[in-house]
């Protein structure tokens, strides 16, 4: 009869650590592709060759000489891919930390301080967030003379803050009231403080979240808007690419690897942050813990 009690506890004690690889699988890949494409942003414009370059090597196929084969100028797309890969990284970044700035302002100070602030922070958040955001961009940019990485990424950020700082607000106004944030007020403590050690801590996953998601849906915006030709530049990201192999009748040609390439990184870079936004809500969500475990 003991032996009989004794056996189901087994497959309980190895159910955690499954689970845990699971998880971790999951970031580890996600992470692997990012890094990669950081690899590939940071070293691969050094290594390769210039990018504006042009040659007589005209719609060339992939070769020795030209990996992933040339553009109708003579241009080497491997170059232009490397090159490509560093701006629309660079832009996603600029995004995510420009959105998250703001909606940690909007969302984690308004909703600590309160009162008016906080009501004109929600208002203002409120009228963003009904604004279609694709068309706003779209909109703002095509208006706008000045079309650098800065000035595209601030441009896309404008409509990218609101929804997280809307879940930050929550958040915040959740962990105001908790007794170490009351503790910390009756002791003395200035509100900056509260926010920085107290409060934003427990914020870190949802914000890893935000910013993660931010980044791609900047990348993607991005190669949207360079696609449309509103983004200005040549080959500077991956949307300059297809703009540039639409433009030169790449399909019908049968160019497939100038256009095949920026596409399918778009894709991986997309399936990378993916995971580990999942990942990290896996680790956010009780739910989703326990669905996993």
């Amino acid at each position: 009869m003991t032996a009989v009690l004794a056996t189901p506890t087994a497959p309980a004690a190895d159910a955690e650590p499954h689970a845990r690889q699971r998880r971790s699988g999951k970031l580890m890949a996600g992470l692997g592709i990012a890094g990669a494409f950081l690899l590939i942003a940071v070293v691969g414009p050094i290594l390769s060759a210039d990018p504006e370059a042009l040659s007589y090597d005209q719609l060339q196929g992939p070769s020795a000489a030209h990996w992933l084969g040339t553009t109708n100028t003579g241009q080497d797309v491997a170059a232009q891919l490397m090159s490509a890969t560093r701006g629309s990284l660079w832009i996603g970044v600029l995004v995510g930390v420009f959105a998250t700035a703001v909606s940690l302002l909007v969302g984690v100070v308004g909703g600590y301080l309160g009162g008016w602030l906080d009501e004109t922070f929600s208002l203002v958040s409120n009228v963003f967030l009904v604004l279609p955001g694709l068309p706003l961009v779209i909109l703002i940019t095509d208006y706008t003379d000045t079309k650098g990485i800065m000035m595209i990424a601030a441009i896309i950020a404008v409509t990218a803050w609101a929804g997280p700082a809307r879940v930050l607000r929550a958040q915040t106004l959740s962990l105001r009231h908790r007794d170490y944030v009351d503790a910390a007020r009756v002791s003395g403590e200035p509100g900056w403080r509260i926010v920085v050690f107290e409060i934003l801590p427990n914020l870190a996953p949802i914000i890893a979240a935000q910013f993660v998601f931010a980044v791609l849906g900047g990348v993607l915006i991005e190669v949207g808007l360079a696609f449309l030709g509103l983004a200005g530049g040549a080959s500077g990201s991956w949307g300059g690419m297809l703009y540039f192999a639409l433009s030169a009748s790449a399909l019908p040609r049968g160019a497939w690897w100038w256009f095949v390439p920026p596409g399918l990184f778009c894709a991986l870079l997309g399936t990378g942050l993916a995971l580990i936004n999942f990942a990290i809500d896996e680790r956010v969500n009780p739910r989703l813990r326990k669905e996993t475990s």
